[in-house]
């Protein structure tokens, strides 16, 4: 397939961002001709939401410049990137459930009257022509939270026609599209290009990128690899430049005897909460033992967090079917407390939302989960509570100025401490971990592996969800990986690789 040879459309040159304790993107380069499909690969965290906000004027760089058409333009905002024809379409989409369709596609740049009245007829016309433009009979009237996904997609990209977008990026745009609304998508992309529209698509799904696009830069650790024409490479090789990394010695993996086993889940299938048919989890089979590490791998959407939750009592959908056992007993369990009274606990993936009380002291929030060790005839002693909370702290080598020092004004490595301490006192038997050392740094994060290798000899069971690789393989004794749902491989330690994970995973 022949590429237009005439000058890029979008040049991103040396492209920085940081954010605090992390280096986002580093000199990432990007080109894009007009009229081609551009794939953007990369893992969990190599930047590429980063990259794109920052090309849709949602962010700002710290260095680098964007050429359109061989000029230069500060992106500042959303408006700004509109304004030269940069339209992104999120995974998450931007629509209005309770507006019509024709509403949404001129939403914020309504024609008006001199009065100032919105002018329907009008309106009508500008949403038909650019949903005949790409061949969609949705009715106009209809709202939009009425109508099926691969609808909603459609809307949102007559959205951006109607704005004469000349580059579209589109993000993980059939994550949840069926087979048929996937091959719909493709032929309404492949329009777009014909009449000289770029197009980058990422994608977690490899096929996907192999059937509709001309080329593809690939992102690792914020910053760019290499650039393929995707004629001329294969699926392995785009693994590869994908996670081509060495482990170091920053995982003190240490092993630790497997026991009896403590948790058995068979044939879990959970339905999604708001698609009808769909499932977060489908048939998912998995075992764990005392004193070893499960490590769960999947891309983004695979159903990782799900799996916890449901778990820990908080299935984010209906369980369908399947059963859970513990200690091999039948486990039915219908809330966090009762999660935690059989000895399972959750470190969520998000601290400050769901794991701390962030203007409550360090005290209280290591012992607000096991009450019951500080009262006594239903009073709380605060001695006890005390002696509890220091022992945690000392425990855990948790660096804080005081007991009574609020938890928010901690940083994030001592934080997740403070949430280990915590459910430590309840006398866990199964650990669940998600993303443990997301947002802390290098020297905090070989401490949180330190405590895990403490906690395994005491013959805890850890389940271990991980959007970093590299550390899924250095601590895991096995890797159980999910793909939209289902369980598509588990990996013994010594047949796990990055190449292996990503293939399944994919």
């Amino acid at each position: 397939m022949s590429l237009p040879v005439a000058a890029p459309f979008l040049e991103m040159h040396g492209i920085c961002k940081a954010f605090p304790g992390v280096q986002a993107l580093d000199g990432v380069d990007l080109q894009v001709l007009s009229g081609e499909v551009h794939a953007l690969l990369g893992e969990n965290g190599a930047g590429k939401s980063t990259l794109m906000n920052i090309l849709s004027g949602a962010s700002s760089a710290d260095q680098g410049e964007i050429r359109i058409q061989g000029e230069c333009h500060p992106l500042s905002s959303i408006r700004d990137a509109e304004a030269i024809g940069i339209t992104m379409i999120h995974q998450e989409l931007n629509l209005v459930n309770q507006l019509t369709v024709a509403e949404n596609i001129v939403l914020g740049r309504e024609p008006v009257s001199r009065l100032g009245w919105i002018r329907r007829g009008a309106m009508h016309q500008i949403a038909r022509r650019n949903l005949d433009h790409l061949n969609v009979a949705i009715p106009l009237s209809t709202l939009v939270g009425d109508l099926k996904v691969g609808e909603k997609q459609l809307v949102e990209i007559a959205k951006a026609l109607s704005q004469r977008s000349r580059l579209v990026i589109m993000d993980e745009p059939t994550s949840a599209l069926s087979d048929k609304e996937k091959k719909r998508l493709f032929q309404v992309i492949r329009r777009l290009k014909a009449e000289g529209v770029a197009v980058i698509y990422i994608s977690h799904r490899l096929e996907e990128i192999f059937v509709i696009a001309d080329r593809v830069t690939v992102l690792r650790d914020g910053k760019s690899i290499a650039t393929r024409q995707v004629a001329e490479c294969n699926k392995g090789e785009l693994i590869n430049l994908m996670v081509g990394r060495e482990l170091d010695e920053l995982f003190p993996k240490v092993a630790a005897a497997r026991g009896e086993q403590l948790l058995a889940v068979e044939n879990l299938t959970v339905a999604h909460p708001g698609q009808s048919g769909r499932n977060l989890l489908s048939q998912v089979n998995l075992e764990l033992c005392r004193g070893e590490i499960l490590g769960i791998a999947g891309l983004m959407g695979a159903g990782r967090t799900e799996l916890l939750l449901t778990l820990f009592g908080v299935a984010p959908g209906r369980v369908t079917s399947g059963t859970i056992r513990l200690q091999g007993k039948p486990h039915c369990c219908h809330s966090p407390a009762e999660a935690i009274a059989k000895g399972i606990v959750l470190v969520t993936e998000d601290r400050k939302a769901h794991g701390l009380f962030l203007p409550l002291d360090v005290c209280s929030n290591i012992t607000i989960a096991a009450l019951r060790k500080t009262m006594a005839h239903g009073v709380i002693r605060r001695p006890l509570e005390n002696r509890l909370a220091m022992g945690a702290v000392k425990q855990l080598h948790i660096r804080v100025p005081g007991l009574a020092h609020a938890v928010e004004t901690l940083s994030g490595g001592n934080q997740q401490k403070i949430i280990l301490a915590k459910w430590l006192l309840t006398d866990p038997k199964i650990l669940l971990l998600d993303d443990p050392t997301r947002g802390i740094d290098v020297g905090a994060k070989t401490e949180i592996y330190q405590i895990i290798n403490r906690l395994l000899a005491t013959g805890i069971g850890i389940i271990l969800v991980s959007s970093e690789l590299p550390e899924l393989l250095a601590m895991s004794d096995r890797i159980a990986v999910l793909c939209e749902g289902r369980l598509t491989a588990t990996l013994d330690r010594s047949q796990a690789t990055e190449q292996a994970v990503m293939a399944a995973a994919t």
